[in-house]
């Protein structure tokens, strides 16, 4: 075999001649290539075969895998050519990626590691800057993203928000129900992130959407309603328990707080202890809880029907289609009239919702893939000790969470 085949295959360059190799003053390995006469003279974003332009800033490297310890390089020449639809651009080389200083190969193995194991690991592993990990990241997952469609056949979507850095700086993420796998992400949390989502679908692949789960967001809810009118929004069964949660803590505050002033402290000690007996579940209260919430049965007859409106809203995800909905609408009759302001307004609010929690009941759909998703995205943030740029999170999040993850080299 000859030796410039053995230095093709050690350093990937595939559809590449090697015409020499040597060692530089600092011990470093260079590889003088050139593309194979299939890969000339092509646009280096389209791969078009284009018009030569000139020969560009003369010899470029890009790092390649190490030899061991060695560093190595590949150097070549970069002329430019004359694309219709990128204008004049460096010519495509079949070893690394346009805009990129580093081999294809390099840049695959960067992009399985960062997946697997935080930035400054890879950056550290690699012998590369630490923002260069963010930036083969998103050079990887664009590649990706132009091979595979992820948004075609989509049928049933979750919709969510997830904070990535303090600030208020918020992704917003949508999440295929029936393949489990993120499809789309990008920074912000309004109705024109949503909306950038839609675009991206197109008008026949609305339609072809059946059920959307989200919360109870107006800036999700309304571009849904506009934009995919043969959908069903399905309201997060989680969002409405919260709601009511919040609404028994607000019944609870109030009857602390007249128990201080009209000065039965007793009362008070003995409501203050009781938070996390109201709030759990019946089946996992403990004895001192159970016994807790018997007290307040006898002691505190508004505070226990709080607890009774929560309890029966809950009861509704766990009953038939049919019993569920009629539970509904006799939880909102009697919230309504239950004297209780907090409750009295929940019950207008899921009076507005009710629809898209009929819907959620119906079909047996809620955010809880979404938020499997959201865990996961934080877990990233954490592990790379948070992110400059929302774009390196992103992209990183493709990769890990859509299965655009590259394999190692070879």
């Amino acid at each position: 075999m000859r030796g410039t085949r053995v230095w093709a295959g050690l350093l990937g360059l595939q559809r590449a001649v090697v015409e020499d190799v040597g060692v530089s003053e600092e011990g470093e390995i260079v590889v003088a290539a050139r593309p194979g006469w299939r890969e000339r003279d092509r646009c280096g974003v389209c791969r078009r075969r284009c018009p030569g332009f000139d020969l560009g800033e003369g010899r470029r490297r890009w790092r390649a895998l190490d030899l061991g310890t060695t560093f190595a390089y590949v150097e070549a020449d970069a002329p430019r050519v004359t694309c219709r639809r990128h204008g004049v651009v460096v010519c495509a080389l079949p070893w690394a990626r346009h805009d990129s200083r580093f081999t294809r190969a390099f840049e695959d193995q960067v992009a399985w590691l960062a997946v697997h194991c935080s930035q400054s690991a890879v950056a550290q592993l690699m012998r590369i800057a630490w923002r260069s990990v963010g930036a083969i990241c998103e050079r990887v997952c664009a590649e990706a993203q132009r091979e595979v469609d992820l948004l075609d056949g989509l049928r049933r979507i979750g919709i969510d928000e997830v904070s990535h850095r303090t600030g208020q700086r918020y992704l917003t993420v949508v999440v295929d129900h029936d393949s489990g796998r993120l499809v789309w992400a990008a920074a912000g949390r309004d109705r024109q992130t949503v909306e950038a989502f839609l675009d991206a679908l197109g008008q026949e692949r609305c339609k072809q959407v059946e059920l959307v789960s989200c919360d109870m967001a107006n800036w999700i809810a309304g571009p849904i309603a506009e934009r995919l009118p043969d959908a069903v929004r399905c309201v997060d069964p989680f969002h409405v328990i919260k709601l009511a949660g919040d609404a028994l803590d607000e019944v609870r505050r109030e009857v602390w707080n007249e128990a201080r002033r009209d000065g039965q402290t007793q009362l008070a000690r003995q409501l203050k202890g009781a938070r996390f007996a109201l709030w759990k579940n019946p089946e996992r209260l403990t004895e001192r809880q159970s016994a807790k919430l018997s007290e307040i049965q006898h002691t505190n007859r508004r505070l226990y029907r709080a607890y009774l409106l929560k309890e029966q809203l809950r009861q509704i995800y766990r009953l038939e289609p049919g019993p569920a909905i009629a539970l509904l609408d006799g939880w909102i009759a009697w919230a309504r009239r239950c004297r209780l302001p907090a409750f009295a307004k929940l019950a207008r609010t899921i009076t507005d919702q009710r629809a898209g929690i009929a819907a959620a009941i119906e079909h047996g759909l809620s955010n809880a893939r979404v938020e499997a998703i959201n865990t996961q995205i934080r877990l990233l943030t954490r592990r790379a000790f948070g992110f400059h740029s929302a774009n390196a999170l992103i992209a990183l999040a493709m990769l890990s969470l859509a299965d655009l993850c590259p394999p190692l080299p070879r």
